[in-house]
């Protein structure tokens, strides 16, 4: 996607620092803490106004549970998140409802993300009734308007979710999410769950709906094709941690960690002749509750060495605007 302005001469729209979100594990007779899932383990980005920025990872890797705890619907463990220059990690009740406003969750199912027992008019203007105070009149003209808006017609405003197909589901969801006329949307594989042919379609309204309402996307998913086709940067996580984060063509063409060229290696290429050698991973990922010592990556990497097992690595930026957290570099 284009971006609207230009990220060097501009604040981020959204900030995050060394964020991490543990889950306790409770055992024992008097259900103690006996250890910790390190779901996301200390990454740290910015997103600007008018970008997208996809990351993508194996499922598992955190990359859900990175934007549920920056959108606040889960708790961070530690770390700071700043939207509009502004400190949201720890607000709470009324601040952190009015924050609801500007970010906004396009989620990955949307046969579970819609209320069965509600009609899509109803659906879609609930976020309007909650935080404004139009007519019904008004918010019906709102609704049918955001209703066209994602390509859905005006009877739709009386259907029921069973009456739809999956796309178009997800394009109610996405008409809610636009209702609040938000800065920022999360969205969460919003296609992964679609069939093929009308993944692209989503895609592409997507593309449109940033340039008319001049939205941020966080676009999380794990198709690497779809991520490359709407992302300006990406960021690739590994259990739990970001290996790897660089403008589109920078890391499609140069990937710089053992991961992140493993990731490309498996991307299917219709012509014979451009094919690369494929890049098999040795062994499973490791366990979040128990990650190894040093880099995460060491215990499948083919080019591991003594300082990957015993130290961590910092991302660090090796070329502008190309950062890696291998010690290769």
């Amino acid at each position: 996607m284009t971006q609207t302005t230009n990220p060097a001469t501009q604040h981020p729209l959204l900030e995050v620092k060394n964020l991490k979100k543990y889950y306790p594990i409770l055992g024992g007779f008097f259900r103690r803490k006996v250890g910790e899932v390190k779901a996301v383990d200390d990454i740290s980005f910015s997103l600007h106004a008018g970008e997208t920025l996809g990351l993508v990872g194996e499922s598992g890797c955190g990359k859900s549970t990175a934007g549920r705890t920056i959108l606040r619907l889960l708790e961070p463990t530690d770390g700071s998140i700043t939207f509009l220059g502004r400190e949201i990690t720890r607000l709470k009740g009324a601040q952190l409802r009015a924050l609801r406003r500007e970010m906004q969750m396009v989620f990955q199912d949307p046969y579970a993300s819609l209320n069965p027992k509600m009609m899509v008019g109803s659906l879609v203007s609930e976020p309007l009734r909650n935080y404004t105070g139009r007519t019904e009149r008004e918010l019906k003209e709102e609704v049918l308007e955001l209703l066209a808006k994602v390509g859905l017609p005006d009877d739709a405003y009386y259907k029921y979710p069973h009456e739809f197909s999956g796309g178009q589901r997800q394009r109610i969801g996405i008409a809610r999410a636009l209702a609040l006329k938000p800065k920022l949307i999360i969205a969460d594989e919003p296609v992964s769950a679609l069939d093929v042919s009308v993944q692209s379609q989503v895609l592409n309204l997507l593309q449109d709906l940033q340039q008319d309402f001049q939205l941020t996307y966080l676009f999380i998913a794990h198709n690497l094709s779809v991520v490359k086709h709407v992302s300006d940067r990406i960021g690739v996580m590994y259990l739990g941690r970001l290996v790897e984060l660089a403008d589109k063509h920078s890391l499609y063409t140069d990937p710089l960690h053992p991961y992140t060229q493993a990731l490309l290696s498996s991307i299917p290429v219709p012509d014979p002749r451009k094919r690369k050698e494929r890049i098999v991973l040795q062994g499973d990922v490791p366990s979040p509750e128990r990650p190894p010592q040093g880099c995460a990556f060491h215990p499948r990497c083919r080019h591991a060495d003594g300082t990957c097992r015993e130290v961590r690595p910092a991302m660090k930026e090796v070329k502008p605007g190309h950062q890696v957290a291998c010690h290769l570099y």
